[in-house]
């Protein structure tokens, strides 16, 4: 696959970023927005992955904030920046801060959050209670990848579209 096509994403990002797409499936299944993240070791091993939960638990149980309590309690800070988050959208900014305070070295997006707001747009859904900002407006000196491009991307809009909708009703 080009790499230049995906944002800088190699074939290692995709596969990642394909298995948070599949955790983000998983929560749209069982009622909730689709997101889903994993954390990855910086040689490469899936340390913790968790999906979207606040129709489950509450509206603050997004996985980027719950990967982030999970690498503070279970990982070195040296670890923790050698690790990457890679998650099917980018952070909102409860999430991007989360990420920052845990100094996860890394984040990889599928989707960015201009992209789900354009997609809102379509469906007359862009109504949240928070103002997004790109992550990097947010964290400091974070290696940051996305979004990607094609049948991943697509994947994710289809879903957010069918989320929304399904609020919207």
């Amino acid at each position: 696959m080009n790499q230049n096509k995906h944002s800088g994403l190699n074939e290692t990002d995709l596969k990642f970023l394909k298995r948070c797409l599949e955790l983000a499936r998983e929560a749209f299944e069982a009622g909730d927005e689709p997101f889903g993240s994993i954390l990855v070791s910086g040689d490469g091993r899936i340390l913790a992955e968790e999906r979207n939960r606040v129709n489950e638990i509450n509206i603050l149980y997004h996985p980027e904030i719950e990967l982030a309590k999970w690498a503070v309690e279970n990982l070195t800070v040296e670890e923790r920046k050698n690790a990457v988050m890679y998650t099917s959208g980018e952070h909102c900014p409860m999430c991007a801060a989360a990420h920052g305070w845990a100094e996860i070295g890394g984040l990889v997006y599928l989707s960015s959050a201009k992209q789900l707001f354009e997609w809102r747009s379509e469906v007359n859904s862009t109504d949240t209670p928070i103002r997004f900002y790109p992550v990097e407006e947010i964290i400091s000196n974070i290696n940051l990848k996305g979004p990607a491009e094609g049948d991943l991307l697509n994947e994710i809009k289809e879903l957010q579209l069918k989320s929304a909708e399904r609020k919207n009703k």
